[in-house]
């Protein structure tokens, strides 16, 4: 845990970084955080320690932000991440509607396997406790047999529910009756190995800084969920809904503001995040991904302008273009394209990535490393992402190892 902040936890409206090394510990400190007005920001205890520094800077450069209840993260992949501050209601209205998804109570035990740093493991902690429901969370970035023999209900990405239903097709005994996924795609043949272990399984489309979107509930595509309102404008889905956070950490005026990241509001109420949807007669909707090309990997949402802002301090990176490729799992990877500058050699995978870790979360970390002599552009100089990602497709440039 950290605990660098001395009296000032205790400051109504001050956001206090605690790390994730210890689940039971960190969550038991934010909990008393919260009671006492404070903001806890949750951060994995993977994340590389220049990292960590750098959050704390920008909380302790911060004025205290009063009436938030909660921090989570964005796209925090620089030297100085995104930070979402949200009330207490912007949560708790969605509670009742959750509840509802599985009849959830207080007989229930809640299995969060993502870290406390994700937004939905956070969300999840307070809508169990708003229902005297259990809690439980693995001490292991893996799935254990042991907590799916107490769990009844799981909240959590496809890849956690892959590693759970692959734990009971091995023969695990498990108590689970449901899961609530989100964070990624969820492939319709894993929906159906679940189903077939038991689990009824319910999937959901949301940001950070919009909470709940839309659900999936049986399979046959997203319907708003109770209480949001959506719209299709020019193929970008325009929500308005009573879940949206409040804004981001650190705006002009040291505090917050709802200007920056991808979050765009305008003057009725409607925001977006920039996802490209189709929607059908029905109503029904299918998420085509981000507009301005952010990544869907797991729990988290890379925006790759940030993680090529990052990759660009490295040492002989002369430029960088970033892009998702598949994954069953996750979703998508990340991967980068480097250039390297003139005269140096070219860098090992494992070289780029140990820098990288510096200055990037986890979760947006790259995945894939590739490297071409000159980065493909479009006609006015921009990186063409597009073509970047059809070269390494084709396997027409070099994959670093």
């Amino acid at each position: 845990m950290d605990r660098s902040r001395g009296e000032r936890d205790s400051t109504p409206g001050r956001v206090v970084p605690i790390i994730d090394a210890d689940r039971v510990a960190a969550l038991i400190e934010a909990l008393a955080l919260r009671e006492s007005g404070g903001i806890p920001l949750l951060g994995d205890d993977r994340w590389d320690a220049r990292l960590w520094a750098g959050l704390r800077r920008l909380a302790d450069d911060a004025e205290p932000v009063p009436g938030m209840a909660w921090a989570t993260f964005s796209s925090g992949s620089t030297g100085a991440p995104r930070v979402i501050l949200r009330t207490e209601s912007s949560w708790s209205a969605s509670f009742p509607g959750v509840s509802g998804l599985f009849e959830l109570t207080d007989a229930d035990v809640v299995y969060l396997p993502a870290p406390l740093a994700s937004s939905l493991s956070l969300f999840s902690v307070a809508h169990a406790r708003s229902l005297g429901a259990g809690i439980i969370l693995p001490q292991a970035h893996t799935i254990s047999p042991a907590d799916l023999e107490c769990a009844t209900v799981m909240h959590g990405t496809p890849n956690a529910l892959a590693a759970a239903v692959e734990v009971i097709e091995g023969g695990a005994s498990h108590r689970l009756r449901a899961a609530l996924v989100g964070g990624a795609h969820l492939d319709s043949a894993l929906r159906e190995r679940a189903e077939a272990a038991g689990i009824r399984v319910v999937s959901y489309y949301g940001a950070a800084e919009l909470s709940f979107v839309a659900v999936d509930a049986d399979g046959l595509g997203y319907r708003p969920f109770p209480g949001v309102e959506v719209r299709v404008d020019e193929g970008d889905l325009w929500v308005r809904s009573p879940y949206f956070a409040a804004g981001y950490l650190g705006g002009a005026s040291g505090s917050m503001t709802a200007t920056t990241g991808a979050l765009r509001r305008d003057g009725q109420g409607w925001a977006t995040v920039g996802d490209v949807v189709d929607a059908d007669s029905a109503g029904l909707l299918r998420l085509r991904g981000r507009r301005d090309g952010a990544i869907l990997t797991a729990a988290a949402t890379v925006i790759p302008e940030d993680v090529e802002a990052a990759l660009r301090a490295i040492d002989a990176v002369e430029d960088a273009i970033v892009f998702g490729v598949p994954n069953a799992g996750t979703g998508s990877l990340v991967a980068a394209l480097v250039e390297t500058t003139a005269g140096n050699p070219i860098p090992s995978a494992r070289e780029l990535r140990e820098q990288a870790r510096t200055r990037l979360a986890l979760s947006h970390l790259p995945r894939r490393w590739f490297w071409t002599e000159n980065l493909p552009r479009t006609a006015t100089g921009k990186p063409a992402r597009a073509a970047a990602r059809d070269a390494v497709l084709a396997g027409s440039v070099r994959r670093l190892d």
